[in-house]
């Protein structure tokens, strides 16, 4: 392995372990938001501009790092923001957080994994250049697949940047307004099940299959018919 991935390995996991200490135990908690949602409110009242920016950048950092906290953070934006700026905030920090976490992946895996694995991989390389937008809007909008891991999978994959990034901010979205909206009433809230019920779970599952069932069904459809 090539000096600088080895130099990039040793300060992602720096950081990581870094932030993890400095945090105080429970800090990415929903009972430490709500027990710090007055102090943090009365700061974004008098600092409105720099509140936005540090959590924006809080908000890329626990993304980017896969650091557990990025739903409770999405909740704590829709408690000190007005509901289109949270949604302005979310969408690009995760988005953003997102495609590091994923440009890192490709860095540091890619290569080794395709070189080694290359006939195994060659169908789904194949697959990924026909179907990887819609792959990666349905991994997006299951919730049985963590935020991490489709980071770390696309990162192996051949999907173009740009492509990864409307992708991910537009299937993140659903999912987005509903945590903010959710965190408009933050005080009644108990546990992160309070909001995704199981509708609302088989709804994602449902959309994120739509239109690689629909894709399936048109192809298979259009080659019978030719």
């Amino acid at each position: 392995m090539k000096l600088q991935k080895i130099l990039l390995i040793c300060a992602l996991l720096g950081a990581f372990f870094m932030i993890q200490t400095l945090l105080p135990p429970g800090f990415l908690s929903l009972e430490s938001i709500k027990t710090h949602q007055l102090a943090l409110q009365d700061y974004v009242e008098q600092a409105s501009a720099r509140s936005a920016v540090l959590y924006f950048a809080a908000y890329v950092v626990v993304s980017a790092l896969s650091i557990p906290g990025a739903a409770l953070l999405t909740l704590l934006g829709g408690t000190l923001f007005p509901f289109w700026q949270g949604i302005l905030l979310v969408s690009f920090a995760s988005t953003l957080g997102a495609t590091l976490a994923m440009l890192t992946s490709r860095y540091i895996l890619r290569d080794g994994v395709q070189r080694r694995f290359s006939h195994q991989l060659k169908t789904v390389n194949e697959g990924m250049v026909r179907n990887g937008a819609f792959y990666l809007f349905a991994l997006r909008l299951m919730p049985l697949f963590p935020f991490f891991l489709v980071n770390l999978l696309a990162g192996l994959t051949s999907l173009s940047v740009r492509r990864y990034w409307w992708i991910s901010q537009l299937a993140m979205l659903p999912a987005t307004v509903i945590f903010l909206n959710a965190g408009r009433e933050l005080g009644k809230l108990t546990s992160l099940r309070d909001i995704l019920s199981p509708g609302i779970l088989f709804a994602f599952t449902l959309l994120g299959l739509l239109p690689l069932v629909s894709r399936w069904l048109f192809s298979r459809y259009f080659h019978s018919s030719h």
